[in-house]
């Protein structure tokens, strides 16, 4: 499924923020968000949010940017999107395309939630880390 263009914000919002992410605009995919925005990728405790309660604010967030998009290259293939509400929740397979050649297929479930102004307040990710981190050891492990 190609999603392009929305009139439903949260899902405008969510694509884009795909075409920020992919296109590696980071100013522009954190201008998206609400000042005091909640980053959660994925939900829960995990080494990217040891204490489990998101990246909040654009400092915070744009850390996060930094540390865990930055580095590679992300495409997310939009495979089933439900707007309603002032939510929208996209199921994606994002591939990462890390140096080195290393490449990671994630599939997750993204919800992203606006305010009355069209800016996200809350984006959460839902995947399985440790899955995902099996998988990154046996791509980095010597043949």
């Amino acid at each position: 499924m190609e999603l392009t263009s929305s009139t439903h914000p949260a899902q405008s919002a969510s694509i884009q923020s795909m075409r920020n992410v992919r296109a590696k605009k980071r100013d522009a995919w954190l201008a998206l968000f609400a000042a005091d925005a909640v980053v959660q990728d994925p939900v829960g405790q995990s080494p990217l949010d040891p204490v489990g309660e998101g990246h909040r604010g654009h400092e915070a967030i744009g850390r996060f940017w930094d540390t865990v998009i930055a580095p590679g290259e992300v495409e997310m293939r939009v495979r089933e999107s439900y707007p309603s509400g002032n939510e929208c929740a996209n199921v994606v397979t994002i591939v990462n395309r890390m140096p080195g050649g290393v490449e990671i297929a994630v599939d997750t479930v993204i919800v992203y939630r606006v305010d009355e102004r069209g800016k996200l307040v809350s984006l959460k990710a839902y995947w399985d880390f440790a899955k995902v981190a099996g998988e990154l050891e046996a791509a980095l492990r010597p043949r």
